[in-house]
C-alpha cells in the first residue's frame, strides 16, 4: 500500500513538471479579454452582503479604528457574532483559551483578525456553493489558501490579514462564474487538476480569471485598494510590470492549497522564479509547511454556518 502511494506520488509530482513547462506562460496574455468584466457583471446578480458587510469593510481604509466601534458593527447582527465566535474558536488560529465574547475575541485575536474572519462569515452568507461543487471540500480549498497566504506573509513581514483575506477570497471569482455559467464547470475542474491551471482554463472559456472578477467585485464592494491589487493580479504575478508581493504570495498559496499531498518536495513544484522574486527560502518552506488540516477546521465551522 505504501509503495503504491509512494508511486502514484511520484507519477503525479513528474506530471505537474512536464504540465507546468506548458502552463506558466499562459496567463500572461488574460489582460486581452475575450469579453470584458464588466459586461459580465451587468448581466448577473451580484451576490447580497449582508447589512453588516459594508460597514465592516468600509473600516478597512481605517487604520485608527476603534474596538468598540468593531464590536458594536458586528454585535449588530446575532447570527454574525455567532459565526466569528465559531471561526475564533477553530483550531486553525491555535488559540489556547476558549473565546466567549466579542470583547475576548478583540482582546485575544485584535481588530484585524476578527474583522477578517467577520468579513469570511459574510462571504459565506453571500456565495452560494453552485451545483457541482461539495461545499465542505470548496471551503476548505478557501482557508487552506488563506492560510498559506498568512504563513508566507507573516515571513516576508507583509500585512497577514490582507494576505488572509484575499486567500479566502479568491477563489470566489470561480464559485461566481460557475454560477452563472454552469456549463463552464465542468471545463475549468476537469480531471487532471494541476494547481496553477484553473486560471488558463478560465481565461480560455470566460475571458477572464477568478482573480481578475474577484479584483472588480472587491472594487465594486469597496475594499481597500491593496486588496483590489493584490487580486487582480494573483493569477499572474510576474506579468504584472512590477512585482505586486500580495499577488504573489496568494498565488502561491493556491497552488499549495490545490495541491493533492503535502509534503515537503512540493515547494520545489512552486514557481522559482517567483519564490527567488519574493524572497522565500525554499528550505524555509520545506522545514516549516503547514499541514492543511490545521487550516480545514475554519472550514468546518465556515460550513456549518
Amino acid at each position: 500500500m505504501l509503495c503504491g502511494y509512494i508511486f502514484i506520488k511520484f507519477r503525479f509530482f513528474s506530471f505537474l513538471r512536464l504540465q507546468y513547462a506548458a502552463i506558466k506562460n499562459v496567463t500572461a496574455t488574460q489582460t486581452i479579454f475575450m469579453r470584458h468584466i464588466n459586461e459580465f457583471l451587468q448581466h448577473i446578480a451580484l451576490p447580497v452582503m449582508p447589512e453588516v458587510a459594508h460597514p465592516l469593510i468600509r473600516t478597512l481604509n481605517d487604520d485608527q479604528v476603534a474596538l468598540s466601534d468593531l464590536k458594536d458593527l458586528v454585535a449588530q447582527d446575532p447570527t454574525l457574532t455567532t459565526q466569528v465566535l465559531r471561526l475564533a474558536n477553530s483550531a486553525g488560529l491555535g488559540m489556547q483559551h476558549q473565546v466567549s465574547s466579542l470583547e475576548h475575541a478583540l482582546a485575544l485575536l485584535g481588530t484585524d483578525q476578527v474583522r477578517a474572519l467577520a468579513i469570511s462569515a459574510c462571504m459565506n452568507v453571500a456565495f452560494p456553493v453552485a451545483a457541482g461543487f461539495d461545499r465542505r471540500e470548496f471551503w476548505k480549498n478557501c482557508m487552506s489558501c488563506a492560510g498559506y497566504a498568512h504563513w508566507m506573509a507573516e515571513k516576508l513581514g507583509h500585512n497577514t490579514n490582507g494576505a488572509w483575506l484575499c486567500g479566502m477570497m479568491l477563489r470566489l471569482g470561480e464559485l461566481l462564474i460557475a454560477l452563472h455559467e454552469p456549463h463552464t464547470l465542468a471545463v475549468i475542474e476537469r480531471q487532471p487538476h494541476i494547481p496553477g491551471q484553473r486560471w488558463s482554463r478560465e481565461a480560455s472559456v470566460v475571458g477572464f480569471t477568478e482573480a481578475q472578477v474577484m479584483a472588480e467585485l472587491a472594487q465594486r464592494w469597496t475594499f481597500p485598494q491593496t486588496i483590489v491589487d493584490g487580486l487582480r493580479q494573483a493569477d499572474a504575478p510576474l506579468a504584472a510590470d512590477a512585482l505586486n508581493p500580495l499577488s504573489g504570495v496568494v498565488h502561491l498559496a493556491s497552488w499549495l492549497a490545490d495541491m493533492p499531498f503535502c509534503a515537503p518536495e512540493v515547494i520545489d513544484l512552486l514557481p522559482a522564479p517567483l519564490l527567488e522574486r519574493l524572497g522565500l527560502d525554499p528550505q524555509w518552506m520545506r522545514d516549516s509547511l503547514p499541514q492543511p488540516e490545521e487550516f480545514f477546521e475554519m472550514a468546518h465551522e465556515a460550513d456549518a454556518s
